[in-house]
């Protein structure tokens, strides 16, 4: 008897116990997919918001891939689907590929950080207050170079083999924002001389470097450095926020500005990323504690955000007792955010193919949701809010020129139905005729000098590229409302009323 109750007792403990193992999948399974249905939800809704053409997202985890969605079109013409497979520029998230490279040509020992930038660049000399500085690798690494932020605007439009030099040539014309070392200012470019210096040290040009020694060692196969590159027609085409709506543009090639900003790939490759620089990754060609010194990030200098600060193409933020590794990349008509916690072994990309800050904001909060976190669906975006402003500005100006149109149209008809007479030049028409003419040349004056007195050395040329397309329309919907309102002031002061 004794007997039959030990076997009953453990024939129940075996059915419990396969019973809990056979459960607990489907608990987490539920767990997973009430997540994935909460992400599919939240990233339609800020799609819609955001008015983003396509999405790509993916989520690693523990060296999986758990999630991976396109949402929206690569093409909204052709209307083809967002997939896996789509490629999209990067924008600056490309700069941790060009801070790996620097790293692993150290560790081949080709160069150190610590080196000053001149030793490989002879020509590249740079002042503060007039006075020549040095600048080291790693102040380039960690934008306290004292390159201004605002160089990026200086940047040649060139799809020639010499563009990287002639970018970073650029910078001999422009004084240093600050004290080389003194604290962080974002700059672009600083990214762009490191490729030269790659460049020099390699011994061949910088995208084949990338695309040899770090892509393709990770199977990255499907990437490319710079458009030149691409040779697929898996490209998504670009878009730029305007009147309210997407507006398909195709942007200048910036090929100096590559290490910076114009690595393309997929969420297919990018998870590839995402396990390398989390650890897991089952490809063993670039050593792991080369991608851990990447995320070291610079603490000699006061924190560029709420408590984070910048490594080698990565910003380091401490959050909840947690780190989290991130970092945006914007371009005229891309946009991109890479987002990591690694003591989850959790990674989120997005990528997208519109120039809009929803980009990052979809990326963290997918990473909240990944995590069990509520999220604010509540979101906006510079350009959305500056193309909501410049549109209706823009319908106001349109119809001011319409509407003097007709005045002009009105004017020129009584002149030819000798209704109004030409008149003879006299003093007090003289001098109308110079303060129409001044007021209307200090109107177009300020217009062509806004851009500098507004952001303090960009161009019109600049934000027509990066700005809304709204601001385009704008801009010409002046300069003819300029004119027709300048016309109108002529043949008022050259005409009068005809006498009966």
């Amino acid at each position: 008897m004794k007997m039959k109750s030990l076997l009953k007792i453990y024939m129940s403990i075996i059915v419990m116990i396969v019973a809990f193992y056979s459960l607990t999948p489907t608990i987490v399974n539920a767990d997973a997919n009430e997540k994935i249905q909460k992400i599919d939800q939240f990233v339609q809704e800020q799609k819609a918001i955001s008015k983003i053409p396509g999405i790509s997202i993916v989520i690693v985890e523990k060296g999986k891939t758990v999630y991976e969605k396109g949402f929206g079109y690569a093409d909204v013409q052709s209307k083809t689907p967002v997939t896996s497979n789509t490629l999209f520029e990067l924008g600056s998230t490309s700069k941790a590929f060009t801070g790996l490279a620097i790293l692993k040509l150290e560790k081949e020992g080709l160069l150190k950080r610590s080196d000053d930038a001149k030793k490989y660049i002879p020509w590249l000399e740079l002042k503060y207050n007039g006075e020549p500085q040095p600048i080291t690798i790693n102040q380039l690494l960690y934008h306290t170079s004292g390159i201004a932020t605002n160089t990026i605007s200086t940047i040649p439009k060139s799809n020639e083999r010499n563009a990287l030099e002639l970018t970073v040539k650029k910078l001999l014309d422009q004084p240093l924002n600050r004290q080389p070392g003194s604290s962080f200012e974002y700059a672009t470019v600083n990214y762009d001389v490191l490729g030269l210096v790659i460049e020099k040290v390699s011994k061949q040009p910088f995208d084949m470097y990338i695309k040899q020694q770090i892509l393709e060692p990770i199977s990255m196969n499907d990437s490319f450095v710079g458009l030149h590159q691409v040779k697929s027609n898996e490209m998504a085409s670009g878009y730029k926020i305007g009147l309210m709506r997407e507006q398909e543009y195709t942007p200048p090639i910036y090929r100096g500005n590559i290490p910076a900003g114009y690595v393309i790939s997929n969420t297919n490759d990018i998870a590839k990323w995402l396990k390398l620089q989390l650890g897991n990754s089952q490809i063993s060609s670039v050593d792991n504690k080369m991608i851990q010194e990447s995320h070291i990030p610079d603490q000699s200098v006061e924190p560029f955000d709420k408590d984070t600060y910048y490594a080698s193409g990565w910003g380091v933020m401490g959050k909840d007792d947690k780190q989290y590794i991130s970092h945006a990349g914007n371009n005229p008509t891309f946009s991109s955010y890479f987002i990591m916690q690694p003591d989850e072994q959790l990674g989120v990309a997005v990528l997208s193919n519109m120039n809009s800050s929803y980009t990052t904001a979809i990326g963290q909060s997918v990473m909240d949701l990944w995590e069990g976190k509520t999220v604010n669906t509540i979101h906006a975006d510079n350009y959305q809010n500056l193309d909501k402003i410049v549109s209706l500005i823009s319908v106001i100006v349109v119809g001011f020129g319409m509407f003097l149109s007709v005045l002009l149209l009105k004017s020129l008809k009584k002149v030819s139905k000798k209704q109004r007479i030409i008149v003879a030049l006299t003093m007090k028409m003289a001098l109308l005729l110079v303060i129409h003419s001044l007021s209307v040349a200090t109107i177009f004056a300020l217009i062509m000098m806004f851009p500098k007195i507004l952001s303090g050395g960009s161009n019109w040329e600049f934000i027509k590229v990066w700005g809304p397309t709204s601001i385009t329309v704008l801009f010409y919907s002046v300069i003819v409302s300029g004119v027709i309102y300048y016309l109108v002031g002529l043949v008022n002061i050259f005409t009068k009323k005809k006498m009966n």
